[in-house]
């Protein structure tokens, strides 16, 4: 195999397919169990210092902010984040002092909110490096081929570009055409997390709204812990089987928490919490304004439920979920920054 050119990206999260098989065949189950647990227990158990970490979802929807609230609480460091964006997860997640190395395709970004002042000044003071970039499809290559069992995804994106050098891929020449092909190495995440609209006790998963990369995300985890806005009966999952997106047999723990990626938007449950949000945009400008907005949202609560009842409670998730009074009476503080 001719070798063309090679990115100077770190090469973080790829693993020998056989070995990683070896794992998941000694390490994962294929038993109806039931995976039920709190989120305490399954950050403090799967989550280690110096873990690479994928979150589900993207962008602002359908995020696992449960969980990243929880490994901040617990004192999580030294974290590799790689995936297609991070945007208010990974920011809030670096200001928690949790990242150590960042691989993503959209950094240090709220879309069109604005950009991400804690993200940007952790890199710029070299709290956290940059190690890798890759392009969005990309990332979801790289979950493929840890999804297959393979150790790279031949692909023609990122070939002629500044990404393509930033990243850990190869170029070589095609044996058949002699003409170059991009070969993106595959990542086997060691812990993901994925919040879904349903799923049973044992993890069959249900999500309502584009996947983006969450099919592959799952099947490339080393372990997987699904938030879910409700558990369903075994019965209801099995009547529509279509609708299982990720399977019980890869998942490795279920926690029940209704509104857990709050202040983040899931389809058909609510809408996003633009007040939350801006209040971030606007605290995060400091250090001293990340850390009170840490202690007051993070910190002060002992738990998700706590958090949920400090930002509103029942009546705040009401007005989330009503879409016509969300949209008459939608109080952004991030758009009124930026219209000053």
């Amino acid at each position: 195999m001719k070798i063309i050119d090679e990115g100077e990206g770190e090469l973080v999260g790829w693993r020998n397919p056989d070995e990683n098989r070896e794992w998941i065949l000694k390490n994962k189950s294929r038993s109806l169990t039931d995976k039920r647990m709190g989120l305490k227990t399954a950050v403090s158990r799967y989550v280690q210092n110096g873990s690479v970490l994928a979150m589900g979802g993207f962008g602002h929807i359908r995020v696992s902010f449960a969980a990243i609230y929880e490994m901040i609480r617990q004192k999580v460091r030294d974290l590799t984040l790689i995936g297609k964006t991070t945007v208010h997860d990974g920011d809030v997640l670096i200001g928690g002092g949790c990242v150590k190395k960042v691989e993503v395709a959209y950094a240090f970004g709220h879309e069109l909110r604005g950009l991400s002042p804690c993200g940007r000044r952790a890199v710029e003071s070299g709290q956290i490096s940059v190690v890798a970039e890759i392009s969005n499809s990309g990332h979801q290559d790289r979950f493929l081929g840890g999804m297959l069992g393979v150790p790279f995804i031949p692909t023609r994106a990122m070939l002629g570009t500044d990404t393509f050098k930033k990243s850990s891929a190869k170029i070589i020449a095609d044996p058949w055409t002699g003409k170059p092909i991009c070969l993106v190495p595959s990542c086997n995440p060691d812990i993901v997390f994925i919040h879904v609209n349903r799923c049973d006790i044992y993890g069959n998963c249900q999500i309502d709204g584009i996947l983006v990369e969450d099919f592959e995300l799952a099947r490339a985890a080393r372990r997987l812990i699904i938030t879910t806005e409700r558990i369903i009966d075994n019965e209801i999952i099995r009547q529509r089987p279509w609708e299982t997106t990720i399977p019980g047999f890869i998942v490795d723990g279920v926690v029940e928490l209704r509104y857990g990626a709050h202040p983040v938007h899931v389809p058909n449950e609510y809408y996003f919490d633009e007040e939350i949000i801006g209040d971030w945009l606007i605290a995060s400008k400091t250090e001293e304004g990340t850390e009170a907005w840490l202690e007051k949202y993070v910190f002060q609560p002992t738990d998700f439920n706590e958090y949920l009842e400090l930002v509103g409670g029942e009546e705040k998730m009401r007005y989330l979920a009503d879409i016509e009074h969300y949209r008459a009476e939608l109080k952004a503080p991030w758009l009124d920054e930026k219209r000053k």
